[in-house]
């Protein structure tokens, strides 16, 4: 099976994960569009199924996924391992009934200790003689994950005839000991194993799946279609070589040069820059090593394969590439500069060419390696490559090095290399004149002038140190991937408050200061949201709005037969499908009223992302048709910006501010000029309180999956920087999401927290526990295709979508105790339509809820009598010059908060500049030679060139994260481009001018250049605006391209 593009288990797994419908789309990242959270989540889950593993350990596997597939996936897995005997332990956060009712065992942990483990249909029977019973339309999973909680606890005991009274988790700890299922596995533990038991599958004898060989020709596989995939990377680099080559040929045309000695030195300059321009072309392996490292070491650690098999497809493969890109930079520029004229020599170069550029890819891939994340990589290469460079004989030349450095000369690669393309052309027969007055060639003058060997072996001698240095880097590169770990862990901010939450589930002490708050009327009641009526009453809409110091407007939204497509992919042409568009949207109708929790659901694949993209106007590209009014009037998306907010799937915030700055940042830019600072300060507190983020004000926001806030405090910060815009219409984008079901009662208190204000709410959820789908008021229900199967209240208990769909004839009762939402998913699937003949899309227009919303559309979309369009007097809410003082601020912040940049930056600065104080000591008072002016030159030059590397390469990844987060808020409505460019560009000025400082205060005074304050300024002035050149470059090129790697 090994090798082949599919196999029947990879089939069947698709299959089963309902992967096959995307199985050709590209995974894709935060700036390319591949396929949805669910679906990725899946690839994962498949990626461990397709292998020979017997013992599965799966974390959070349901995480974007609908609870139907969920289920079906965890069946397959039940099935698979009852069958094969393996064993699965699997983690999930919010299961369905249905899906807890598959395992067989529970382990339940709660604050670091085992509270249960054993027999499924023990658990309950443990917490009844506990003294807690599940309520009947509790789901058993949600009741075991907030039974042991101190907040929760006290709903579930039913013994009347004692008073309550916390158990703490230790108590149920000791409890289960004592219990008998507890006293069973202890007796079992006891016994000794029989190792004539043992499975002949328990003990492996290989470390990998396949042999060496195979392993070898899967990693060069998987290696090729990576390349062929970012072929555009490829062409970019031998373009930029081509501009390269043509500016310098252009620079050095052969007419203005002779063979002389003078001009030899020009010459020698062409030669050290066709050293350096190929060098940095293998600067780009740098950020591509970085980006790939993260999957790399998650299948290293899964034993998928070795580092070597991973690094030797890396390095060998990119060989015919550099016979490419070196091609095209020396056949253009060889002759046209006017080198030694010898075909020997031209080849000559050529090869040695070749070896400079793999060198320099393997040393940019072994300090990628090495520093296993983006800003300290390019901290380390520029250094690298400074040091290489200032000690390779033309920057300073080799007799002028002093003795405490010339260590550095003999192993600095570019020294090897500087001399092997010397040699090669100047010792060639065009140089080969006498000198007048001496006995020596102009060739081998021009090389003892800038202290070269003079002798023909260099050239074979630099060859091979360049393959040397070539194996060398590969050979450290392939050691540190196969020693080192990723560089960092997560670590969510957990507040005081939580702590001694914390503390006290596990112990039972009362904390100091701790007053209990009549904690089930702070916690979400969803079963008694559940009673309230489809709709909110007006006058229920006032009475929460009149707690908000700032009013609003309350605004339905409404669509009419609401089309969206796409050009038809070229993909799907070639298979013969002749429609020139992809119909994803099908005419799809609805309303989304004030103070009413609209659920938009469907299998993944039904559109429900797509239909709020382009009801929110976030959709830039395909075809829009059909009818969308806000409260009655036409949508325009330039007011609509002003009066809605979008909370997205993934929570994209700049990760150096606190949770408090975020929103200031917000409501600063969002809230019209009219609402002044207190009033702002003070709506802010109010939304804090209403998400309950207060606790957590002074948290840094972080990165995901590495610092910060946890996920469910993220998804409550998303809904915050949303609701301090004060919108009237919010859309949220799978909010519970990867939220275990206590978070995700959180979450969802923050949005009917949100709707009690009179505000209107749709939320996209995948696969919400009984009490959470029973908390929204309507459900707007899609199939797959982009067309709607139910639109209406969902009712008590969910009783208007369960009649609903029992009408329908064939489709089976609901099972008691069965999740409404899961079961909805099941009976109007697509398979359920085959084997019943009938089209649910087409059953909803021929029934009477679809002609009740009709009428209801046609109501809304007229305007109330006395009402006003939506106008707005300026495209945004604040002026031009508040965008830009705004956007500075936050940039003041994230700046002062990220020393692995800032603090890092000048560091830098500090050991470059002791470095070059050291090599060029006291050569600036020294003017009698030539030699002396090079060397003085050479030190503006490398300091010019290679800090300024350092500063455009070690900006990137500070822009590349805060451009996900520019896309948000420009779409958000809340600043123009040109402010954002102005924050990011302004704060440069004084960091830049501390490095400049820092830098020409310690060169400047070292290397002993003339002390007048004008020469010093002059020199200062200079270096600052280069560097500050070089920063604004580095920030231009990723706002020009598409990913790191291409800047």
């Amino acid at each position: 099976m090994g090798g082949q593009e599919s196999s029947i288990v990879t089939e069947y797994i698709l299959k089963i994960l309902g992967l096959d419908i995307c199985a050709d789309t590209l995974v894709g990242n935060e700036m390319l569009r591949g396929i949805s959270g669910g679906q990725r989540k899946r690839v994962t889950t498949g990626e461990m199924l397709v292998g020979p593993a017997k013992a599965l350990f799966m974390d959070e596997i349901s995480t974007g996924l609908d609870s139907s597939t969920t289920y079906q996936i965890v069946n397959s897995l039940r099935q698979t391992i009852h069958i094969l005997g393996g064993t699965a332990v699997i983690s999930l956060l919010q299961p369905a009934p249905e899906t807890y009712n598959l395992f067989d065992d529970i382990i339940l942990l709660s604050d670091g200790q085992v509270v249960y483990q054993g027999p499924r249909e023990n658990v309950l029977e443990f917490f009844e003689f506990m003294g807690f019973k599940c309520p009947g339309r509790k789901g058993v999973a949600d009741f075991l994950q907030e039974v042991t909680s101190k907040k929760d606890q006290e709903q579930y005991w039913y013994r009347g005839d004692r008073p309550y009274r916390f158990v703490p988790v230790k108590q149920f700890a000791d409890a289960f000991r004592s219990f008998h299922v507890g006293k069973s596995i202890e007796n079992e533990l006891k016994v000794p194993f029989d190792r004539t038991r043992s499975h002949p599958a328990a003990l492996a004898t290989s470390k990998f799946g396949v042999s060496r060989m195979e392993l070898l020709k899967a990693t060069i596989d998987r290696e090729l279609l990576l390349m062929k995939r970012n072929a555009f990377m490829y062409i970019f680099k031998a373009v930029n070589l081509t501009l390269m080559a043509f500016i310098v040929m252009t620079t050095f045309f052969r007419t203005n040069m002779r063979r002389n000695v003078e001009y030899g030195t020009i010459y020698l300059g062409a030669l050290f820059f066709a050293l350096d321009t190929i060098m940095f072309n293998g600067f780009a392996e740098l950020a591509m090593t970085v980006m790939k490292l993260p999957v790399f070491f998650k299948q290293r650690d899964l034993l998928f394969f070795p580092a070597w098999a991973y690094t030797i497809p890396s390095w060998i493969l990119q060989i015919p590439i550099t016979f490419v890109e070196v091609g095209v930079y020396v056949f253009t520029t060889y002759y046209v500069i006017g080198f030694d004229p010898s075909v020997s020599r031209f080849f000559k170069q050529y090869l040695l060419l070749l070896a400079i550029n793999q060198m320099s890819s393997s040393l940019f891939r072994f300090i990628a390696g090495i520093g296993r994340d983006m800003v300290v990589s390019h901290t380390f290469g520029p250094l690298s490559l400074l040091a290489f460079a200032a000690l390779g004989g033309f920057i300073l030349a080799r007799p002028d090095i002093k003795k405490w450095w010339i260590w550095g000369y003999w192993i600095s690669p570019l020294s090897y290399a500087q001399n092997a393309i010397s040699t090669n052309e100047f010792l060639g027969p065009s140089w080969n004149q006498i000198v007048s007055g001496t006995n020596e060639t102009i060739g081998v003058t021009v090389l003892k002038n800038r202290g070269i060997f003079t002798e023909a072996k260099w050239y074979w001698i630099g060859l091979g140190a360049m393959v040397g240095y070539t194996l060398l880097f590969n050979l450290l590169y392939t050691l540190a991937l196969s020693v080192l770990s990723p560089l960092t862990d997560a670590h969510p901010s957990m507040s005081e408050e939580e702590l001694k939450e914390k503390h006290a589930n596990l112990t039972g002490k009362a904390l100091e200061g701790h007053k209990e708050k009549n904690s089930r009327k702070q916690e979400l009641e969803l079963s008694h949201i559940s009673d309230r009526n489809s709709g909110i009453s007006g006058a229920d809409s006032s009475d929460s709005r009149k707690r908000l110091v700032l009013p609003f407007t309350p605004l339905s939204l409404t669509f009419n037969d609401t089309k969206y497509s796409v050009d038809m992919p070229e993909a799907m042409k070639a298979q013969g499908v002749t429609e020139d568009r992809l119909l994803l949207l099908k005419g799809v109708s609805g309303s989304f009223r004030p103070g009413v929790l609209t659920a938009l659901m469907g299998v993944s694949g039904a559109g429900k992302t797509t239909l709020m993209d382009v009801l929110a106007g976030r959709k830039t590209g395909g075809y829009i048709e059909g009818e969308i009014t806000v409260s009655g009037y036409p949508k325009k998306q330039e007011t609509f910006a002003r009066i809605s907010g979008y909370c997205e799937q993934n929570d994209i915030h700049s990760p150096h501010v606190t949770i408090y700055e975020s929103l200031v940042f917000s409501a600063w830019l969002r809230l019209p000029a009219e609402v002044d600072s207190d009033r702002r300060k003070m709506f802010i507190e109010e939304i804090m309180d209403l998400v309950e983020l207060t606790s957590l004000r002074g948290a840094l926001v972080g990165l995901p999956g590495v610092n910060g806030l946890s996920t469910e405090q993220r998804k409550r910060l998303t809904i915050a920087v949303e609701l301090v815009a004060n919108p009237s219409i919010i859309f949220m984008d799978e909010p519970t999401s990867g939220l275990d079901a206590r978070a995700a009662a959180i979450v969802m208190r923050t949005v009917r927290n949100t709707v009690n204000t009179g505000r209107t709410v749709v939320c996209t959820i995948h696969q919400p526990s009984i009490d959470i789908f029973e908390a929204f008021d309507e459900l707007f229900l899609m199939k797959r295709g982009g067309e709607e199967i139910y639109v209406g209240p969902v009712g008590q208990n969910s009783a208007n979508l369960i009649e609903y769909f029992e009408e329908i004839e064939g489709i089976s009762k609901i099972k008691d105790g069965y999740n409404p939402a899961t079961w909805m998913l099941e009976v109007s699937s697509s398979a359920q339509e085959e084997m019943l003949g009938i089209d649910f899309a087409e059953v909803y227009r021929q029934s009477e809820l679809y002609q009740r919303n009709k009428e209801l559309i046609k109501e809304l979309s007229m305007p109330p009598p006395g009402s006003r369009d939506l106008n707005f007097p300026t495209q945004y809410s604040r002026s031009f010059v508040t965008q830009c003082l705004a956007c500075l601020w936050k940039q003041k912040l994230s700046y002062w908060r990220n020393p692995s940049y800032t603090a890092v930056r000048l560091l830098f600065t500090i050991v470059i500049a002791l470095m070059f104080g050291t090599m060029f000591w006291d050569l600036g008072s020294k003017t009698r030679r030539s030699q002396d002016l090079f060397n003085a030159m050479g030190s503006m030059y490398a300091a010019v060139l290679y800090i300024g590397v350092q500063n455009s390469g070690s900006v990137q990844p500070v822009v590349v994260v805060e451009r996900t987060v520019f896309y948000r808020e420009r779409a958000a409505g809340m600043y123009s481009a040109f402010p954002y460019a102005f924050g990011q560009v302004a704060i440069e000025f004084p960091y830049v001018l501390v490095q400049a400082l820092i830098y020409g205060g310690l060169v400047y005074s070292m290397i002993g250049f003339e002390w007048t304050v004008a020469k010093f300024l002059w020199y200062l002035f200079f270096m600052y605006f280069t560097m500050l050149y070089f920063t604004f470059y580095g920030m231009m090129a990723v706002g020009l391209t598409p990913n790191e790697s291409i800047a």
